[in-house]
């Protein structure tokens, strides 16, 4: 984790918990960059054929978006233990992103199932919500993501 959040493990983790990101400004440039590579459609790729558009101006991807979220998880806004293992998640994007949009995230836990199996690891079902700096949200996403009792992440890492 970058921002130096304490790696949380199964056993530090509760149903209710919340946790929150710092905040990542969006750039046109990185807008029209990452639309470029991942998702060349007209309403990503500059302003002037974004203005033609259903957004009436440019707007990032809800790629981009995701991984901006992704980012912000892992900088703290979801410190897990071992990284932060998706096994499924339900997206969606109510509101476009903008170039100059600062964003943050917060997570919330909202069930943790413990493996039958596997008695050191469980299924952590989180909702994270991306907002801007309206509080204004952009992003809806539900997840679930694995986590390890301390001393039993594969690989040893902690």
């Amino acid at each position: 984790m970058a921002s130096g959040a304490k790696a949380l493990f199964l056993e530090d983790l509760a149903i209710g918990q919340k946790f929150r990101s710092g905040s990542i400004e969006v750039t046109e440039d990185e807008i029209v960059a990452f639309a470029k590579q991942f998702d060349p459609q007209p309403f990503h790729l500059g302003n002037e054929s974004a203005k033609k558009t259903i957004f009436a101006g440019l707007a990032a991807s809800g790629w981009h978006t995701a991984a901006l979220t992704m980012r912000l998880l892992i900088d703290g806004a979801l410190p897990i233990s071992g990284g932060t293992i998706g096994l499924g998640a339900e997206v969606s994007w109510p509101r476009p992103v903008r170039p100059g949009d600062r964003l943050t995230a917060e997570s919330e836990i909202v069930e943790i199932t413990p493996s039958r199996s596997k008695p050191n690891q469980a299924l952590v079902t989180v909702r994270t919500t991306t907002r801007n700096q309206n509080d204004e949200t952009v992003q809806s996403l539900t997840s679930k993501i694995l986590a390890f009792n301390k001393g039993h992440i594969p690989g040893g890492g902690a």
